[in-house]
């Protein structure tokens, strides 16, 4: 002989709810991922090569999805192959545009144009092995800079050079951490 189970009406309305809410939690669990996978990465910045806008341990926020980069972005870029580590850096040129240095005076012309750098905060300094200016930066190529011009490792350096689009990660588009540095990276 088999008893029957019979549940009441409550046993019945609990265990519907638990079966939505972890359905629920499982299908946010979900669009979560894809969001951070696809369109939202973070980055953590080493060093004080992008100082004073970002500081060593800041932590940021990337864009990724269908991301060209623009002069003036601020990119996280795998530079593993060149100098085994990731790096953040400005973009200073894309492809097409012509690159001119001036290191006595520390001013950066792209396509003939001085760049308002209001962001730096230290003198362009010359690199022992560097391009012949102008330069024009190749398809498919960036060619990038810090803001802490006296020390960051960047395109200037041989160890580096143009960046490919490829290995560009993402834009930076703001610090999350730490709390007191939160702000919105716009350029």
């Amino acid at each position: 002989m088999t008893k029957k189970i019979k549940y009441s009406y409550n046993q019945k309305k609990i265990t519907c709810y638990s079966y939505e809410i972890i359905k629920s939690v499982i299908f946010v669990f979900a669009i979560v991922s894809i969001i951070f996978t696809f369109f939202i990465r973070d980055a953590n910045v080493v060093g004080n090569s992008m100082y004073e806008t970002l500081h060593d341990n800041d932590k940021v926020f990337l864009t990724s999805f269908n991301y060209t980069p623009k002069s003036g972005d601020i990119v996280a870029i795998n530079a593993e192959n060149m100098i085994e580590k990731r790096i953040i850096k400005r973009v200073i040129a894309t492809e097409g545009q012509t690159l001119d240095i001036d290191y006595a005076t520390g001013k950066v012309y792209v396509d003939g144009v001085m760049l308002e750098e209001d962001y730096i905060s230290s003198f362009t300094k010359k690199p022992e092995n560097e391009y012949k200016y102008p330069y024009v930066i190749p398809e498919n190529y960036i060619f990038v800079m810090g803001d802490n011009r006296g020390i960051s490792l960047d395109s200037r350096d041989a160890n580096i050079g143009l960046v490919p689009c490829d290995d560009v990660i993402g834009k930076a588009q703001f610090v999350f951490y730490p709390f007191d540095r939160i702000k919105y990276l716009y350029w």
